[in-house]
C-alpha cells in the first residue's frame, strides 16, 4: 500500500511511501491486541493498595458482651469486622499486577493495531524535520498545518530527537514517542498516527523480525 509524504507545511510532496504489507497489512488479530492492552494497563498500576484486618487494627481483646441471653447475636472483640472502627473482611493488599507476554504475541499486536489505522485512514506519514530548540509554539503551528490539531495525536518519530518530545510535552491531545517504544495502546488510543520518514525504517526493521 502506498501513502502521500506531507511536509510540515502540511502540503502534499511528490513521492510516497510503500507500507510493507507483512505489518501493515496483515488480518488484525483481536485477542493479541485485547491482551498486550491488558498487560500495558496492569504494567502501569501501582498495586498499593491497602486496607487492615482485624489483625492489625489497635483495640481491646476483651468480648463485648455474654455468649448468651442477650437476645441478639453473639459477638466478639471490638475488631470485629461487624463494628464501625474494626477491621476489614479480606482487605486489598499490595501486589504487582504485572504480567509476561510473549515477544511474538506483543509483535503481532503491534501489527494488528497498525493495520487498523491503515484500513480507518488514520496514518499520515510526514517528511523528517527538526526543532533547533524546544517551544511548544511550533509543534502546534505544525499541527496547525497538518489539520490534525483537533485529534488525538500520536507523532512516531527516529531515536536521538528529543526536542520533539520536548515541545509536545505540554500539549494535551498530543503524544510523542520513539519508533522502537511504540506499543499498541497508543497506537490504538490515538486518532491520527503521525509517522516521520525516518521512524517508518525503523518500525519496519523492529516488526519485521520473524
Amino acid at each position: 500500500m502506498e501513502l502521500e509524504v506531507y511536509n510540515i507545511n502540511g502540503q502534499k510532496t511528490d513521492r510516497k511511501v510503500n507500507l510493507n504489507d507483512a505489518i501493515f497489512g496483515i488480518e488484525p488479530n483481536d485477542h493479541a491486541i485485547y491482551l498486550d492492552t491488558k498487560q500495558y494497563m496492569a504494567n502501569h498500576r501501582q498495586g498499593t493498595h491497602s486496607a487492615k484486618e482485624r489483625n492489625a487494627i489497635t483495640g481491646s481483646t476483651k468480648k463485648i458482651k455474654r455468649q448468651k441471653g442477650t437476645g441478639t447475636a453473639r459477638s466478639g472483640d471490638i475488631k470485629s469486622p461487624l463494628f464501625r472502627g474494626g477491621g476489614r473482611t479480606f482487605g486489598p493488599r499490595p501486589r504487582d499486577y504485572r504480567f509476561k507476554l510473549n515477544k511474538k504475541l506483543k509483535q503481532l499486536a503491534r501489527k494488528s493495531a497498525l493495520a487498523y489505522k491503515v484500513k480507518d485512514e488514520g496514518i499520515m506519514v510526514i517528511e523528517d524535520f527538526k526543532f533547533d530548540t524546544p517551544k511548544t509554539k511550533n509543534m502546534v503551528e505544525v499541527l496547525n498545518k497538518l489539520k490534525i490539531n483537533n485529534q488525538r495525536t500520536l507523532l512516531v518519530y527516529k531515536e536521538g530527537d528529543s526536542n520533539l518530545y520536548l515541545s509536545s510535552r505540554n500539549l494535551q491531545d498530543v503524544r510523542t514517542v520513539k519508533a522502537s517504544n511504540l506499543n499498541t495502546y497508543d497506537i490504538l488510543h490515538a486518532q491520527k498516527l503521525v509517522l516521520l520518514e525516518g521512524s517508518l525504517e525503523e518500525i519496519e526493521s523492529i516488526l519485521g523480525k520473524n
